[in-house]
C-alpha cells in the first residue's frame, strides 16, 4: 500500500502530526509512507523511522525566484517536483493540512482515495472540494494533535494510541550542541535555561525589557545559565534583550538547525518561549 501524508507547514503543526504518522505506521507496518512537506519544516520529518520517503515543496522560494535572474532554474525545479509528486499512484492520500495550498497539490497527485475533513473547518479555504472522501468536520478549538487522531479514526478506524513523536534527532545533533555550548563557556553540570523570545506574529511577542528582567532574575536568584535561541534574522532582537542585562547570557540565534535545537532543549532544565514552532519542539 502506498500512502501519502500531506502536511506542509508550519513547524508546530508538523510536529503535532507526528503521532498520527506513528499510529498510521503501527496500523500499516508494511505500507510505503510518503510525507509531503514544505521546506521550512522538512527537517522535522526527514530521516523519521516511520517514513519511506519525503517530498519537499519549495513553493515560497520558487515564487520569489520568478523575479530573479534565476527564474528559469526555479521553474525547472518546480517542474521536477511536480514529476516526483505524480510518479506514484497512491492508494491513500490524507490531507492533514486542510488549506487551499494542500488541496491544489492533492489535485495534482495520482491517488485512489483522497481523504480530508469536510466543509465547516475554520480557515479551510474550500479545500474539501479537492477530495473524493470527506469526514465530518470538527471544532478547531480541539488541539491539533487530537484532531489528527480523530481524523485517522474517522477515515480508517485507527483508534487513538499512545502519543509518540520520535523526532529524528541523532547523536550528531547532540554532539554539535555539546560542542557549541562548550565554545560559549556553558558548563554541563550547571542548570541551563533556554529562552526563545521571538515569533512570526507581533501579537505573540513579549516586551524585550521583560525578557531581560526575567533572564537576570533567573541568573541571580537561581544561579542558572541562560541561552537565547532564535533564527538567523532574530539575532538583532535578542542582542537588544541581552545588552541591558546585569548577568551573562548567550545568544545562539541562527547557529542551529531544528534538530540541533531539539537536542539543546533536551539538555535544558526549562524552556521559556513565545507561542511559536520551537515552543512545540520543546
Amino acid at each position: 500500500m502506498n500512502i501519502l501524508i500531506v502536511k506542509l507547514s508550519a513547524i508546530g503543526d508538523v510536529i503535532h502530526t507526528l503521532p498520527a504518522l506513528n499510529a498510521l505506521r503501527a496500523h500499516f507496518p508494511e505500507a510505503h509512507i510518503t510525507w509531503l512537506v514544505e521546506e521550512a519544516a522538512s527537517e522535522l520529518v526527514k530521516g523519521h523511522q516511520a517514513l519511506n520517503r519525503v517530498l519537499i515543496s519549495g513553493r515560497k522560494r520558487w515564487a520569489k525566484g520568478l523575479l530573479t535572474p534565476q527564474w528559469l532554474d526555479n521553474i525547472s525545479e518546480a517542474y521536477r517536483f511536480l514529476r516526483q509528486l505524480r510518479d506514484t499512484r497512491y492508494d491513500l492520500i490524507l490531507d492533514f493540512q486542510g488549506l487551499l495550498k494542500s488541496g491544489i497539490l492533492i489535485a495534482l497527485t495520482r491517488g485512489k482515495r483522497k481523504i480530508g475533513f469536510d466543509r465547516g473547518m475554520e480557515h479551510a479555504e474550500e479545500s474539501h472540494l479537492f477530495l473524493n472522501e470527506r469526514v465530518r468536520s470538527v471544532d478547531m478549538e480541539i488541539h491539533a494533535l487530537t484532531r489528527g487522531m480523530i481524523f485517522l479514526n474517522a477515515c480508517l478506524g485507527i483508534e487513538k494510541r499512545k502519543v509518540v513523536f520520535d523526532l529524528p534527532v541523532q547523536q550528531v545533533h547532540h554532539r554539535l550542541v555539546k560542542k557549541l555550548l562548550a565554545q560559549h563557556g556553558i558548563k554541563r553540570g550547571k542548570p541551563l535555561v533556554a529562552i526563545h523570545p521571538t515569533a512570526k506574529w507581533e501579537t505573540k511577542l513579549w516586551d524585550n525589557d521583560k525578557f531581560s528582567t526575567l533572564a537576570d532574575a533567573l541568573i541571580q536568584k537561581h544561579g542558572v545559565q541562560v541561552v537565547f535561541t532564535g533564527g538567523r534574522a532574530d539575532g538583532k532582537r535578542i542582542q537588544h534583550i541581552i545588552s541591558p542585562m546585569k548577568g551573562h547570557a548567550t545568544n545562539l540565534s541562527g547557529q542551529m538547525s531544528l534538530k540541533a535545537l531539539a537536542a539543546l532543549y533536551a539538555r535544558a532544565g526549562c524552556v521559556i518561549s513565545t507561542d511559536t514552532g520551537p515552543m512545540h519542539l520543546a
